[in-house]
């Protein structure tokens, strides 16, 4: 079966006459445990939850090398877990926590999403874990893996779009002795697979495009390894970063979309990235799809998709805010990956190392000649 196929049919219960189609949330803190409470498959919410259970069986099919078979990034056929989380953060968190303990080395991208940034530099640094960033282009995280216990990527990476080659730096990561673990937030399961390049956890924050509605918070760690997946499960056991049954229904609602969405999206995207680069008022025009992106080549190979995220940069502040104002169909907010086309002018959170006049947009559903003419009057206004 092709990917949509098998997405749709994940979601969907067992076939009982007169049961519906998709499962309902389940609201439960304690459930009934007679006896040995090992021997119930649900003891305590904090621990697990069925809503969980669909959700988490269906994101693990989406990691797997067996779903990707038929496909160039597929790789050796493997069974990949999966482990639900409040955000993309409790899940990033919970790989940090799992793994680095004081002495070890962690390697980051330089440019990775902040708040991972901050979570390392700001609490684990300061419990005795040593970091080492470098840029994610050109592999540059490849040099500094002497003694590491983690490598972290980040590709496409947020919001700079930078990309590095995933197999390439798993296979040196493990020849160190490190674990590797790939943001995928941008990309998604469907778009780019870090399992079948090497990776040992799958990590994103599905509030973005996964479930494409902006309307929850969720992320997950996806693994090979049921070693790691135990440590990932004890972490969130212990920690509560527990995700509530109803963000997970919605999230299960929102996946059976995700092919036809994401399709929508990743071209919509790549036409606006075009558009851009022909006119005056934008430059560094960043998309991973454009063959111009020093990054494509490595993109092409281990994409499916190139994502709905693009960046470009305007003269100054001034002018951003120009843009803003003129256009009707770009929502300035924050996150990315939603059914409406929003951009932000990202220098406003001082966290990217980025100029005060540089946008990062994530296209939407609307039709691209909407799009474009109001994103081409919006630039005649900035002049």
């Amino acid at each position: 079966m092709h990917e949509s196929t098998k997405i749709i049919r994940s979601t969907l219960t067992r076939v009982v006459a007169g049961e519906p189609l998709h499962p309902g949330p389940v609201f439960a803190a304690p459930y009934h445990t007679p006896g040995d409470p090992n021997e119930a498959p649900y003891s305590y919410a904090r621990s697990h939850n069925p809503t969980w259970t669909a959700l988490e069986k269906a994101l693990g099919q989406m990691e797997s090398g067996e779903f990707a078979a038929g496909h160039a990034q597929a790789g050796s056929k493997y069974r990949a877990t999966a482990l639900v989380f409040a955000s993309g953060m409790a899940a990033c968190a919970s790989i940090f926590g799992a793994v680095l303990r004081p002495g070890d080395v962690a390697v980051l991208p330089a440019n990775a999403y902040f708040a991972a940034r901050v979570l390392m530099q700001d609490y684990f640094v300061k419990m005795g874990v040593e970091l080492r960033l470098a840029p994610t282009a050109g592999n540059a995280q490849g040099e500094h893996l002497g003694g590491a216990k983690l490598l972290w990527i980040e590709t496409p990476s947020n919001p700079t779009m930078d990309i590095c080659d995933i197999a390439a730096l798993c296979e040196r990561a493990h020849q160190a002795g490190a674990l590797v673990a790939v943001d995928n937030t941008t990309a998604t399961a469907l778009g780019q697979r870090p399992l079948a390049l090497g990776a040992d956890f799958s990590v994103a924050s599905d509030t973005k495009s996964m479930t494409g509605h902006s309307d929850i918070l969720l992320g997950h760690v996806a693994m090979r390894d049921l070693e790691l997946r135990a440590k990932i499960e004890e972490w969130r056991t212990l920690i509560g970063g527990v995700l509530g049954p109803m963000e997970a229904w919605l999230a299960m609602r929102s996946i059976g979309t995700l092919p036809v969405r994401l399709e929508r999206s990743c071209e919509t995207a790549l036409r606006i990235a075009e558009y851009l680069g022909t006119r005056r008022e934008g430059t560094e025009v960043l998309y991973p799809g454009l063959k111009t992106h020093p990054g494509h080549e490595i993109a092409a190979r281990q994409m499916r998709y190139f994502g709905a995220v693009l960046s470009f940069t305007l003269k100054d502040k001034a002018a951003a805010e120009t843009f803003f104002a003129k256009a009707k169909l770009v929502t300035e907010a924050t996150s990315f990956g939603g059914t409406c086309t929003c951009a932000e002018r990202r220098a406003r959170w001082g966290g990217d190392a980025v100029a005060d006049g540089f946008i990062r947009m994530s296209a939407g559903l609307e039709h691209i000649d909407d799009l474009l003419e109001d994103i081409g009057q919006a630039l005649d206004a900035v002049g």
